[in-house]
């Protein structure tokens, strides 16, 4: 299991080619894609997102982990797709309509993947429209909605509306942040949880999904 340990470390190190190689000779090892995963690359992201609440690492340190673990999942996902792994669940994610900052949301979008969720990234602009319609398509448990302009916050109570409005509010959960969102805004517009970073977005995601 030295294989799964280097995947670990090189992941941590924030190194994508040494966790890309790590992968690739666990694979060849025979170790299955599902204990790469989750001793690899799920407990690795674990790890970065303890050090960055401790204030070990910060957000530049959490980028390059998360890409490294990007860079060994893309080898694993068509294997865990043929073994039929199961997913932690599926998150919708995207920021609002009129907001075009993405490094916040690619962040929690790559923690969460490191997690185990299948993610579908919207982008950045995204119409309450363009949520509810990949909440049915995907038929995703939990939207994640991020905002760094207050000028943009107010989309995100239009798009819940919009999930009433759709007769789909009972069905998924709804979790928000960015820079000038706090939790008495959340309650305010009716979300279920809010996360002031994306090491606590992944245990908002874990425990509305429950």
């Amino acid at each position: 299991m030295d294989q799964l340990k280097a995947v670990y470390e090189a992941v941590l190190d924030g190194n994508a080619p040494a966790a890309q190689a790590g992968v690739k000779a666990a694979i060849a090892e025979g170790i299955p894609a599902e204990t790469i995963l989750k001793r690899g690359l799920i407990d690795a992201m674990a790890e970065v997102g303890r050090l960055f609440e401790e204030n070990e690492y910060f957000v530049p340190e959490m980028l390059v982990s998360a890409r490294a673990m990007q860079s060994g999942l893309s080898l694993l996902k068509p294997l865990l797709a043929d073994a039929g792994a199961a997913s932690a669940g599926k998150v919708v994610i995207g920021t609002v309509k009129g907001d075009l900052h993405d490094i916040g949301k690619n962040l929690v979008a790559m923690m969460l993947e490191g997690a185990g969720f299948e993610v579908i990234d919207l982008g950045t602009d995204v119409t309450p429209e363009k949520f509810v319609k990949a909440v049915v398509e995907n038929k995703a448990q939990v939207i994640g909605m991020s905002a760094l302009l207050t000028t943009t916050m107010g989309s995100m109570g239009t798009t819940i509306k919009a999930l009433v409005e759709a007769g789909l509010r009972d069905k998924v959960k709804v979790m928000i942040g960015g820079a000038p969102v706090t939790d008495g805004f959340a309650k305010q517009v009716g979300a279920d949880g809010y996360s002031p970073d994306a090491s606590s977005a992944v245990r908002l995601a874990r425990s509305l999904i429950g």
